[in-house]
């Protein structure tokens, strides 16, 4: 059961990579619920929305494929317990070093992002 719920864990991140890099809305909101949460900082300032205001920012940028950047996106860890998950990865895009901390919740038969926290590394 753990590894079928780690490949759809990869998938599910492997779609908010994906929606993020080439600014698909539609994909992106499909990988959160709803009601998910983005905390974060960039460049010490405090970054918090809900997950309409970040896709409604998504559709209003130059998305990093548009802009001609490489795709780095990748994951370093998950840890699953029961019907809840943690993925560590890095985001390194518009010329930001982004580490993401994703909190994933098993939901009526599928895997969402329910929670997102974030920093730019220097």
């Amino acid at each position: 059961m753990s590894d079928k719920f780690s490949s759809e864990i990869k998938t599910v991140v492997s779609q908010y990579f994906q929606a993020i890099f080439y600014g698909d809305s539609d994909t992106l909101e499909n990988t959160f619920h709803p009601q998910a949460l983005l905390f974060g900082d960039i460049k010490g300032e405090p970054y918090f929305k809900t997950v309409a205001d970040y896709i409604d920012g998504i559709k209003s940028r130059k998305s990093p494929n548009d802009l001609g950047e490489d795709f780095k996106m990748k994951i370093l860890s998950i840890e699953i317990m029961s019907n809840m998950a943690t993925v560590k990865a890095h985001v390194p895009m518009l010329g930001f070093n982004y580490y993401d901390f994703l909190s994933l919740n098993f939901v009526q038969g599928e895997w969402k992002i329910v929670n997102k926290l974030f920093t730019h590394v220097e």
